[in-house]
């Protein structure tokens, strides 16, 4: 869990706090009150459990401040929005998990992603991309929308051809040799690489696997500096805390400064093309 999201909830059970002593409850009493146990208030109030819509009921109508109740709910859903299992993301498939993306790309100007393995999702081929998506659904055991899914993911690339936008897409050297499928579907990716670098709103870097390593950070999307949307290995998780997303813009710049583009990035794929020829 991010720092964001924990300082969230802590802040949440602070006001809690306020209300509860506010309303003239001690904890003890707000505990029998409710039927808890009397270590669930301070733990709610502290941050070390998250509180449930019911919690925050009891609290307002317990310590009489229901004319606050609307209000906490709201910040409890967004703390809940900021960290979602990926087993809730693609419970019904991945065509909704790209319709979610494609609704966010819409909204931002500038677009920036680092992508330490894969290929970043805006430059995928329709092959490479059907090879992704086939292992995520075995591995995560979720409906399989294969084809619905890869559909949306190049629907989404047509952003990349809008007026008034800017991507900058950074790649580690190493996704230009992670396989997905076959060898065929890896030089129609690495073509597909070579043919993005010099496009007019596009700027496609490239971090060389020797270049010395001053900042590790896991793939991440930004929207502007608005948000920024980081995919782990459990979840997927929703930055919008202004200070995160700030480290997240330094990290970016700090890659952006180790990486090659133009004539330098042409000959890294040239390199993998040519690993993949033999």
């Amino acid at each position: 869990m991010t720092d964001s999201v924990q300082e969230a909830r802590e802040a949440l059970g602070k006001r809690l706090r306020e209300i509860r002593r506010r309303g003239n409850l001690t904890g003890r009493e707000l505990a029998r009150r409710a039927g808890w146990h009397e270590t669930k208030v301070s733990k709610i109030e502290y941050g070390v459990i998250r509180p449930a819509d019911a919690d925050i009921r009891a609290y307002c109508r317990h310590a009489e401040a229901g004319d606050q109740l609307s209000d906490l709910l709201a910040s409890l859903h967004n703390i809940n929005s900021a960290y979602i299992e990926w087993r809730q993301i693609l419970g019904t498939g991945m065509k909704r998990r790209q319709q979610q993306t494609l609704k966010l790309e819409s909204q931002a100007t500038f677009i920036r992603n680092w992508e330490p393995a894969v290929v970043s999702g805006l430059l995928q081929t329709a092959d490479y991309a059907t090879a992704i998506m086939k292992n995520v659904i075995a591995f995560y055991q979720i409906p399989d929308d294969l084809d619905e899914a890869v559909s949306k993911r190049m629907e989404r690339q047509r952003i990349l051809y809008q007026r008034g936008r800017r991507f900058h897409i950074i790649l580690a050297e190493q996704s230009l040799y992670t396989t997905f499928g076959s060898d065929q579907v890896m030089i129609g990716q690495l073509d597909r690489l070579y043919s993005v670098i010099g496009m007019p709103r596009v700027t496609l870097s490239i971090v060389p696997r020797i270049a010395e390593g001053l900042v590790v950070v896991e793939n991440f999307f930004m929207f502007d500096n608005r948000i920024v949307k980081v995919e782990g290995h459990t979840a997927g998780i929703t930055i919008t805390q202004p200070r995160e997303i700030a480290l997240y813009g330094r990290a970016f710049d700090v890659l952006a400064k180790k990486s090659v583009t133009g004539e330098e990035a042409r000959n890294l794929i040239r390199n993998a093309l040519e690993t993949r020829a033999g």
